[in-house]
């Protein structure tokens, strides 16, 4: 399983996962010892097998109920201890998502391997694989046993807790014990479970997002599409002027420079009558000014007297 907070040099004092969980075993624990009792409590939160089928709560919430102080406090402690940094490195979600299966896993080895009878409380089961998942991140980090005060590295302390776990599980005195051991190993087998698998849908979401671009069909270059030809409004008046135009711009020759005044100005007026048409051809005959109009009407006038 891929850790998703890579800045996780400085690990935070408390997260909202690890708090909450500290927070419900305290109060649960608190009611155990005043308001509702003890018996009440385990008879409502802890698991047992007879009553399972009755009460399918409990594969849950037996991990927040404690058999007594020194069982809270040590577990609470670890929690407290290894559970904000791999909370902050996996994300909330997916911790609570981790702790829950740890506590799972530790009912399930308990209610399949496990003798029936009594109940099965405590976050042990949830906590170590909080540790596990801490040493499969962080292996080389040194703690201080207690009570033992020797430094070993978190690796070899998950291996000394999970073989030391498993031989007493397996031992004839596991029974009269008191101790869910393979409850304990239950624990540490879910979580290695959920983080060696866990990476298949992380791997299949990062393929999703840099899935490669669909490619596209080799098709032949169309050619585009010329737009519509304007549509102007034509009226007798325009249609005759432009053709007499014409025809009278053919027939005329092209003036020299020498040419008398009064053809210079028939030019002048030629040109201008051009430019009229051109803007007739281009924008219609409702984009001429006043003084084109004028032109207009007055070169077609000039053009029917001949």
């Amino acid at each position: 399983m891929d850790f998703a907070n890579e800045d996780d040099r400085i690990p935070p004092r408390m997260t909202p996962a690890v708090r909450g969980v500290i927070a419900l075993s305290v109060a649960v624990f608190f009611l155990q010892l005043t308001l509702v009792g003890a018996p009440d409590m385990l008879r409502w939160l802890a698991y047992s097998g007879s009553t399972v089928a009755s009460q399918p709560w409990t594969v849950i919430t037996y991990m927040l109920v404690h058999a007594g102080m020194w069982h809270l406090v040590s577990n609470l402690w670890l929690l407290f201890v290894f559970g904000p940094r791999v909370e902050h490195a996996l994300g909330t979600r997916r911790f609570v998502a981790y702790y829950i299966w740890c506590g799972l896993g530790g009912w399930v080895a308990h209610a399949t391997f496990a003798a029936r009878g009594g109940y099965l409380l405590g976050a042990s089961a949830a906590v170590l694989g909080v540790l596990l998942a801490y040493a499969v991140r962080w292996p080389d980090d040194e703690v201080q046993v207690f009570p033992l005060f020797i430094t070993m590295k978190v690796r070899w302390l998950v291996v000394v807790l999970g073989v030391v776990n498993l031989l007493f599980g397996l031992s004839t005195t596991a029974a009269t014990s008191g101790v869910a051991y393979l409850a304990h190993v239950g624990g540490f087998a879910a979580g290695a479970l959920f983080l060696y698998f866990g990476t298949v849908p992380e791997i299949e979401r990062m393929r999703q997002r840099v899935s490669a671009i669909p490619d596209e069909p080799d098709e032949p270059p169309r050619a585009i599409p010329q737009p519509p030809a304007r549509t102007r409004e034509r009226t007798s008046t325009a249609d005759d002027a432009v053709a007499r135009s014409n025809a009278a711009l053919v027939r005329q020759p092209r003036p020299t420079r020498s040419a008398p005044l009064t053809s210079r100005v028939g030019q002048r007026k030629t040109e201008e009558l051009n430019l009229v048409l051109d803007k007739i051809s281009r924008l219609g005959l409702d984009s001429l000014t006043l003084e084109e109009r004028r032109l207009l009407e007055e070169m077609s006038k000039e053009l029917r007297d001949r």
